[in-house]
């Protein structure tokens, strides 16, 4: 199936043409494993379908995960300062006795 003719349809039922594809991904396997199987380039295609429903199906889970990427970027120090306070707790040493990476290579 061509991109066009699967943005027309809904998710239900590009969750239920997906479930045939994979029905029929296995059937072809299985022929392929016995000998049966006479058209091979079909293989191919209906592995490429399920990838483009797969990609339409994920499209709005990506600009999602592209918000909270955005935002994990300004929470970085929040992670290092993490970090910090737990070298600081398995070395036992005071937030003031411990240097940090930069001063660390500097002082070498």
């Amino acid at each position: 199936m061509k991109i066009d003719e699967l943005r027309g349809k809904s998710k239900d039922e590009l969750v239920g043409i997906l479930f045939d594809l994979k029905k029929e991904q296995m059937n072809l396997r299985f022929q392929r494993t016995t000998g049966e199987l006479s058209n091979t380039s079909r293989v191919r295609t209906v592995r490429k379908t399920v990838a483009r429903i797969n990609t339409l199906l994920a499209q709005p889970e990506i600009a999602s995960q592209k918000v909270t990427a955005k935002s994990k970027k300004d929470a970085k120090p929040a992670t290092s300062e993490k970090k910090k306070v737990k070298a600081e707790k398995s070395s036992g040493k005071e937030a003031s006795d411990v240097k940090p990476a930069a001063k660390k290579k500097a002082a070498k």
